[in-house]
């Protein structure tokens, strides 16, 4: 049975550490994203009540439906964070078992739960029995290193554990991002869960998640990378499907207006200074693709205010009106 927010018309933006936030999140809604997960969240740094983890949670109304993601090896921990937050108003949450990154793994969390597949199962157990039913998610990855798989077996114990949906990426955590993403292992993987699935890794354009979508069976798509290198992503994979009169696609807005809608949702839900700083990293992938703005892209990597960022895009803006290509499309 599918769960109500997971449809292969209604792709996800995936947790990006660094870089889903409240702006980011908005932006990709505007954009056709129908779902959006937080910045992977400590559970642990929620019960000290950190400054810097509470900021990971910012959200408004128009965030909505929203996943949030925390990772911890600690079920007690897991639960507790879990009660706090749905008491905040919190709906979806979602379990990382996937995140491959040398301080997580340290601390059990992350990928290290696959080394114990029965603690994994009790951590996302402990997360139902805090939120209850049609709530709960967990991020896997295949096992911990080739050749070995976990997932198979996880799958149908995490839905006998209250687990609602799956998210696989197809790759072991001793992979991190190298090679490609394994997607005869993801439909293996789709066959053998008794719940929706939704899939995972290098999806870097929208005929990436169509064609993962047919060729696995899974119930839904996430986008993570394809999403920071164009936004517009999600509004491609909405016009892949049929379109009828009453539901007409979105519009491709060009890419200097997305830059523009960007920077100001950052100024109006971010702090100045840390979103003009991500905007340095952001406005250059965006611009990959425009002829003739290496220069530019130089540029953007050391702007220092919000005045000379809107100058820079008017530049880009003005070198030609060519919509950015995303990665594997052609003119």
């Amino acid at each position: 049975m599918l769960h109500p927010l997971i449809a292969p018309h209604a792709p996800w933006l995936a947790p990006l550490a660094g870089f889903s936030d409240l702006p980011f999140r908005l932006l990709c809604r505007e954009l056709g994203a129908a779902v959006a997960v937080t910045e992977m969240v400590s559970a642990k740094g929620l019960l000290y009540d950190s400054r810097n983890t509470r900021r990971l949670l910012d959200t408004c109304p128009a965030d909505s439906p929203l996943v949030v993601q925390l990772f911890s090896s600690e079920p007690d921990c897991l639960y507790r964070a879990a009660v706090a937050l749905a008491g905040d108003g919190f709906t979806y949450f979602d379990l990382n078992c996937g995140c491959s990154v040398r301080k997580v793994i340290k601390t059990g969390a992350g990928a290290a739960l696959l080394d114990d597949p029965d603690w994994l199962v009790g951590c996302a157990a402990a997360m139902v029995r805090a939120l209850g039913p049609g709530r709960v998610g967990v991020k896997l990855r295949l096992g911990p290193r080739p050749p070995a798989r976990v997932d198979l077996d996880l799958a149908p114990r995490l839905a006998d554990a209250g687990v609602s949906w799956l998210t696989l990426h197809p790759r072991h955590a001793s992979q991190g991002f190298s090679g490609t993403a394994n997607h005869d292992a993801l439909a293996a993987f789709v066959a053998a869960s008794p719940l929706p699935v939704l899939a995972s890794g290098d999806l870097m354009a929208a005929e990436d998640g169509r064609r993962v979508l047919a060729h696995t069976g899974a119930a839904g798509v996430m986008y993570a990378r394809g999403a920071l290198a164009d936004p517009r992503i999600f509004a491609r994979h909405a016009a892949l499907l049929p379109q009828t009169p009453e539901t007409p696609g979105p519009a491709l807005p060009p890419v200097c207006e997305v830059i523009r809608r960007h920077a100001a949702l950052c100024r109006e839900y971010a702090d100045d200074r840390q979103a003009l700083l991500r905007m340095r990293t952001a406005v250059p992938r965006y611009l990959r693709d425009l002829p003739g703005c290496r220069a530019l892209r130089d540029r953007l990597c050391r702007v220092e205010s919000w005045d000379e960022l809107a100058h820079i895009v008017d530049e880009a803006e003005a070198l030609g009106t060519a919509p950015l290509q995303a990665p594997g499309e052609t003119a």
